[in-house]
C-alpha cells in the first residue's frame, strides 16, 4: 500500500471513503484512494462506480425537526459532497430525500476521479497498514461489507473479535409490470398526487399475505452466524414473528392514504418508492427480507397490484461488520491504539448512509489536520455529528450496538419543552453550535 509523508490515505470508496478524501483535498491534502471494485466485488456490489448504494436509495427525511434532517443540513454546511451530489440526482419522494442511485454514482465518481488531490487506486487492501511515514495518517471506510481478510486485520489490532450483524435489502419491481388499476399514487396525508404508490388491501388480502410470508421458505443462517439483525431494518418476516398485526402497524400502516376507489382507508398497505428519476423502476418500502427468492416472488406477487411484478432486484441478506468504538474509538475518530490510524462510516458503528457520510467527513477533516500537524477537532456535543461521536465513543461497551441518528443521542433540552417544538428547538441549538465551531477551527 502507497504511503508518503503528509498524504492521506483512504480505503473504501463508498459513501464514507469519498467524502473523507473530498473534505481532505479540500483542505490542500493529497490523497490516495484505494477500492477493490471492479477487481473483487462484496456480496452486496454489482457496480464499478464509487459510492454504489446497495439497500435504498433513500436518505430519508429532510427537514431539520427530524435528527436526521439536522445531520444532513450539518454536513451539508460542511460541504459534504455527497449531499451536493444528492441534491442534482433527487427524485420525488415525497418529504425523504430520494435520489437516483446510479446517477448519484456517477456523479460523485466524476468529482473524485476529477480532483487534483486524489490519485484513485482499484486495488483490494488486504491488511492494515504496518507502520505510515511521519505526517502520514489513513481513514478506513470499508464499510459493512468490509472483506473477511481486512476484517481479521482489524480484530486482530482490536484486541477483541470483530462484532457483526446481519442487514437486509428490499427488492426493485418494474413499474411497467404493476397493476395501476389497483395501485395508486399517494404521499400520507397530502392532497396532491403523492410521491408514492400504494397496494392496498383489505383484511382477507392482509391475512392471506402473512399467512403465505410466515410459512415460506427462508435462507437459513450458516453455522457459524448468528441471527443479530438491525432493529431499524428487520426483514418483514422476522416482524411478523412477533404479531400478525406487527406489518399493519410497521411497513405496512394505512394512516394517511386514502384509496380512491373505496374512499376509505385500507387495512394495509404496501408502499412503492421511485427508484430512479425516470420512474422505470420501484423500490418496495420497508421489505427488507431472508426468503428464497423464489418465495419472494411467489409471496410478494400476492400484493394487490402485484400479481404480475417484474423483479429486477430480489431482497438478500447480508453480514456487517463494525468495531465497538468505545473500547477502539477517540472521539476525532482515530483509534485509541494506533493514533495515525482513522475509522469512518458503518465500520465505525452508525447505521444508515446519511450516518456514515457524515463520519467520513468528520474523519477526512482530521486525516487532513493529522498530517498537517494540527490536531483533530470534535464537533460539540450539542450538534447531530457531536451526539453520533458521544453515542459510538461514549457508550457502555456491552451494551453498544450500531445507531442511526436520533434525538435520543442529543443532550436534554434545558425546561420543558412541548412535544411539538423539540425538533426545532434541536436543530437551532445544534446549528448554533456548529457556527460557532466551523468560526472557532476555520472549517
Amino acid at each position: 500500500m502507497l504511503s508518503f509523508p503528509g498524504q492521506l490515505t483512504v480505503i473504501g470508496g463508498g459513501l464514507a471513503g469519498c467524502e473523507a478524501a473530498w473534505q481532505a483535498a479540500k483542505c490542500g491534502c493529497r490523497c490516495i484512494l484505494y477500492e477493490m471494485k471492479p477487481l473483487v466485488f462484496s456480496p452486496a456490489h454489482r457496480s464499478p462506480l464509487l459510492a454504489e448504494l446497495v439497500c435504498s436509495n433513500s436518505l430519508r427525511a429532510s427537514s431539520t425537526d427530524s435528527a436526521v434532517g439536522l445531520l444532513k443540513e450539518e454536513i451539508q454546511r460542511l460541504g459534504s459532497l455527497i449531499m451536493e451530489a444528492a441534491a442534482q440526482t433527487r427524485v420525488p419522494a415525497g418529504k425523504a430525500l430520494a435520489v437516483d442511485r446510479e446517477a448519484f454514482a456517477r456523479c460523485i465518481t466524476a468529482r473524485i476521479e476529477a480532483a487534483d488531490n486524489i490519485h484513485i487506486i482499484r486495488e483490494e487492501v488486504k491488511e492494515l497498514p504496518a507502520r505510515l511515514p511521519p505526517g502520514g495518517a489513513a481513514i478506513l471506510a470499508t464499510g459493512p461489507l468490509t472483506s473477511d481478510a481486512l476484517a481479521d486485520s482489524i480484530a486482530r489490532l482490536s484486541g477483541r473479535e470483530h462484532l457483526a450483524f446481519y442487514d437486509a435489502i428490499a427488492p426493485i419491481v418494474e413499474a411497467e409490470s404493476l397493476d395501476r388499476t389497483i395501485i395508486f399514487r399517494a404521499s400520507r396525508y397530502d392532497a396532491g398526487p403523492g410521491d408514492y404508490l400504494n397496494c392496498p388491501m383489505d383484511r382477507e388480502e392482509y391475512e392471506r399475505f402473512i399467512d403465505a410470508l410466515r410459512s415460506a421458505e427462508k435462507v437459513p443462517l450458516k453455522s457459524f452466524e448468528k441471527k443479530k439483525y438491525f432493529e431499524g431494518c428487520l426483514p418483514v418476516e422476522v416482524m411478523l414473528e412477533r404479531g400478525p398485526d406487527t406489518l399493519r402497524f410497521g411497513p405496512m400502516k394505512p394512516v394517511g392514504l386514502i384509496d380512491p376507489r373505496s374512499g376509505r382507508e385500507p387495512y394495509a398497505v404496501v408502499q412503492l418508492r421511485m427508484e430512479n428519476r425516470e420512474g422505470t423502476h420501484y423500490n418496495m418500502v420497508g421489505f427488507q427480507t431472508k426468503l428464497t427468492y423464489r418465495e419472494q416472488q411467489r409471496v410478494f406477487r400476492l400484493i394487490p397490484g402485484m400479481e404480475r411484478a417484474a423483479f429486477t432486484r430480489l431482497g438478500s441478506i447480508h453480514r456487517n461488520t463494525f468495531v465497538c468504538g468505545p473500547e477502539f474509538l477517540e472521539p476525532s475518530l482515530q483509534v485509541k491504539k494506533r493514533p495515525d490510524l482513522f475509522v469512518a462510516g458503518q465500520l465505525s458503528g452508525v447505521e444508515g448512509y446519511v450516518e456514515s457520510t457524515a463520519m467520513g467527513l468528520l474523519a477526512g477533516i482530521n486525516g487532513a489536520r493529522l498530517a498537517a500537524g494540527k490536531t483533530p477537532v470534535v464537533p460539540p456535543r450539542e450538534t447531530a455529528l457531536g451526539s453520533l461521536i458521544s453515542h459510538l465513543t461514549g457508550t457502555d461497551p456491552d451494551r453498544f450496538q450500531p445507531s442511526n441518528i436520533n434525538f435520543g443521542l442529543f443532550p436534554k433540552l434545558p425546561g420543558k419543552v412541548p412535544k411539538k417544538f423539540r425538533g426545532e428547538r434541536y436543530a437551532a441549538r445544534a446549528l448554533q453550535a456548529l457556527e460557532q465551531w466551523q468560526a472557532a477551527i476555520s472549517i
